[in-house]
């Protein structure tokens, strides 16, 4: 189980709260996991736990704070689904990202180390944050699952310097084959990033529960991110 922490902005002018999973000893290193359009929900929380217990330090930021604030929706339930539709159109990314900086920063600071190694990784609308936190910010490497939008930020894929993976579903019906296309165009070349696709599942396959996960998709996955983050943040 983890608690909550006061995050400080970047310019200080405002905190924000993000759920904090330690683990048992030493942290290896650190992972900021970045919420769907359902808020740091029970399932995101879930994720900073597994985490926390496989040796890091979690956080999951709240990135909806600066228009609604303790956002937990279940993304099996219809209103919910049109509630984080919502929160999403009132996000700004930009600042969204400032903040996942801010997160980074807060958790080198947990680690007591100015140097200490910061992964990303997120999914659907975190998804999109963590390739941006590969073009934007000094996470020391990122992971996105079923990104939605990224196709129209490639234009920011020169910067990244840093190892990125990519999880896309063949089934997405929010990210089709066209804009999966794009991102193999842009991004198949770059030696720091890698690109997994997953036959015959739709978007949310690796959601922690509910009606979107598929377990053997998500296994797959999971175990890919986990060795991806073993060899870039020892």
């Amino acid at each position: 189980m983890g608690s909550s922490i006061q995050i400080d902005t970047l310019a200080h002018d405002g905190r924000f709260t993000g759920y904090c999973a330690e683990p048992a000893g030493t942290p290896k290193a650190a992972i900021v996991v970045l919420q769907e359009i359902f808020g740091v929900n029970p399932g995101i929380r879930a994720k900073c736990d597994a985490w926390a217990a496989d040796g890091y330090l979690a956080i999951a930021p709240d990135i909806f704070w600066r228009n609604e604030a303790g956002v937990s929706l279940d993304p099996d339930v219809e209103a919910d689904f049109k509630r984080g539709l919502a929160l999403l159109q009132q996000t700004d990314i930009d600042k969204a990202v400032s903040d996942i900086e801010a997160t980074i920063r807060a958790a080198r600071s947990r680690l007591g180390d100015a140097h200490g190694k910061v992964g990303t990784v997120g999914f659907c609308f975190g998804g999109l944050l963590a390739y941006l936190t590969a073009t934007r910010t000094d996470t020391d490497a990122a992971v996105g699952y079923y990104g939605g939008g990224i196709d129209g930020f490639l234009g920011e894929s020169s910067a990244i310097g840093k190892p990125l993976l990519l999880h896309f579903a063949e089934k997405d019906h929010f990210i089709d084959a066209g804009a999966r296309q794009k991102i193999h165009a842009a991004l198949d070349d770059n030696r720091h990033v890698e690109i997994e696709e997953y036959a015959g599942v739709d978007h949310g396959f690796a959601t922690t529960s509910g009606a979107r996960r598929d377990d053997a998709a998500a296994e797959r996955a999971d175990a890919r991110t986990a060795a991806f983050f073993s060899q870039h943040l020892a």
